[in-house]
């Protein structure tokens, strides 16, 4: 935890032009975070750029070691090289460091944290927090209560990921590729394999050996990490859609002990950070549309699962920019100044 409570705090966005970064600034407004001092850091070619924060413009420096000099937090979200590069610098300079990236996120000594879910886990840090990826995110949210109610042996998910997970260029290319098709001209693509507008890949991060996807290991190791318990079993496929912002996922779950859809239902209901959305035969479910810019982790389709023996089906949808990167990078830091003398 932090040695001492500040009226504020000297609080650094390292990547704060991508797409995370700027969510990052608007939570710190929106959430009134106490801050006395904000640094907006990247790279050279962002350099100079404006970004309003509470009605006054900052201009965006270029990050080096010098700029992350006395800082409190550090809140990097400018991909796993940046982070392995310049986070140890902002760390022996003072900083506690919350990375976005991939880069810390399976170390030992290194807290994978979601606050609804493991804020215990902050207590050893040595500096250096690590969010989680946006999928997981959003589905340990709703599925830590079930496994608290009725302990988890087994998962099996199959994510719908927006193109904003992959950054603004991306949804840039899909944006250009629809008015493309709609105007009967040549699609082009730069950023995806094959064609995202009106497609679906089943292709998110690189391959491994086995045949599953760095995104899909993510899920099932992370998982695992955040809510304490190697024993049990996730599998993961993991679908890029053509959606600007939202992630959805299919989970199907198998427990120790019987756990009915209402139970579950109002187990979810009262739920740190969830937002029961089920009444199916009146249309009511999540829709990554309406998770947009929203902070909740919505869950509907609760259903039982007649296959198996303790089984459960629900659909989980958040706004993988919000939820799934920068709001818990920011609720992480709330949580270490909530826990300071």
């Amino acid at each position: 935890m932090l040695r001492k409570r500040k009226d504020g705090y000297r609080v650094a966005v390292i990547g704060a032009t991508g797409a995370v970064g700027r969510e990052m600034v608007e939570i710190l407004e929106e959430r009134k975070f106490p801050i006395e001092e904000l640094r907006l850091l990247a790279s050279e070619r962002s350099k100079g750029e404006g970004i309003s924060f509470h009605g006054k413009e900052y201009e965006v420096d270029v990050l080096t070691d010098a700029s992350l000099a006395g800082l409190d937090f550090a809140l990097f979200s400018a991909g796993a090289d940046v982070s392995r590069r310049f986070a140890p610098v902002a760390i022996r300079q003072g900083a506690i460091v919350i990375d976005n990236s991939s880069a810390f996120r399976m170390e030992p000594n290194v807290p994978l944290v979601v606050p609804e879910v493991n804020p215990d886990a902050l207590e050893h840090h040595q500096g250096l927090i690590a969010n989680p990826n946006c999928s997981t995110i959003q589905m340990v949210v709703a599925l830590k209560p079930l496994h608290d109610a009725a302990r988890i042996l087994r998962i099996v998910v199959t994510t719908f990921q927006s193109v904003s997970g992959t950054g603004k260029e991306a949804m840039d290319e899909l944006l250009a590729q629809s008015r493309a098709i709609l105007g009967f001209q040549e699609v082009e693509q730069k950023v995806y394999p094959h064609q995202i507008a009106f497609n679906c890949l089943p292709h998110i991060d690189d391959f491994t050996d086995d045949g599953y996807s760095k995104e899909e290991l993510k899920m099932v190791n992370e998982t695992r990490k955040i809510l304490d318990d190697q024993s049990i079993r996730v599998t993961a496929t993991t679908v890029r859609v053509p959606v600007f912002r939202g992630h959805s996922e299919s989970v199907n779950i198998e427990t120790e002990r019987p756990l009915s859809a209402n139970e579950a239902r109002a187990i979810l209901s009262e739920a740190s950070g969830v937002t029961v959305m089920d009444d199916p035969k009146r249309a009511v479910y999540p829709l990554p549309l309406d998770a947009a810019g929203q902070d909740a982790v919505y869950v509907g389709r609760i259903r039982e699962d007649h296959s198996v023996e303790h089984g459960l089906n629900l659909w989980i949808v958040s706004d993988n920019l919000r939820k799934g990167a920068a709001l818990n990078a920011i609720q992480i830091a709330e949580e270490l100044i909530k826990g300071s003398g």
